[in-house]
């Protein structure tokens, strides 16, 4: 590898690899959900054993290693939050019929079917995390450090996917910086709503 760009999937897994800890972390630690959207743990693990297959296909090795370890992490998040009450049946239905339909496109039309779907996985993955925050008068349950480690990750792959003109890489890029901006900026309203002092305590 020549081009400093060729470098950035190895950047991508040094973000990628720990990514889900300290989700995981927070949910061990405080049992708070508040916030935490128990489809998108769930579609992310999906879509991560997905991307594992594309990937292989594609010949991008160095992507092999965040995607195996955003699957086992990303279920441990679902699993968490299922002990926590999170899981529903309509939440899982949605997930099990967007397995069959990732693993049919594998199956009819090997990665280019997959890699067609995958252009709107990210989209499909990311929408429960935004919504479930946003809707959460007090998403205490969500985890920074995991957003931000998502936001370093996908930044990656979106310059490599510009680099490499592969728009699922941009789609993937483009839709987790949305999605890990607005994540951050509603854990940062919520946090700054939480510590202002009433009108009344500023003149005590």
């Amino acid at each position: 590898m020549g081009h400093p760009f060729d470098y950035l999937p190895f950047m991508a897994t040094l973000f990628g690899i720990p990514q889900y800890l300290p989700q995981i972390g927070r949910l061990w630690r405080t049992r708070d959900p508040a916030g935490v959207s128990w489809a998108w743990a769930a579609l992310t693990g999906v879509n991560n054993a997905a991307w594992f297959g594309y990937f292989t296909s594609s010949g991008y090795w160095t992507a092999l290693v965040p995607s195996a370890a955003a699957t086992l992490l990303a279920g441990t998040v679902a699993v968490l939050l299922a002990r926590l009450g999170r899981a529903g049946l309509r939440s899982g239905a949605w997930v099990g019929a967007w397995a069959v339909l990732l693993a049919g496109s594998a199956a009819a039309a090997g990665p280019p079917g997959l890699g067609t779907v995958l252009t709107v996985a990210s989209v499909v993955q990311v929408t429960p995390s935004v919504v479930t925050a946003y809707r959460a008068p007090r998403p205490t349950g969500v985890s920074p450090g995991t957003w931000l480690l998502v936001l370093g990750e996908v930044s990656c792959w979106t310059v490599y996917g510009l680099y490499r003109s592969d728009p699922r890489l941009i789609a993937l890029g483009v839709t987790g910086i949305t999605a890990s901006v607005l994540m951050l900026a509603r854990i940062r309203y919520a946090a700054r709503r939480r510590y202002r002092p009433s009108p009344s305590a500023r003149f005590r």
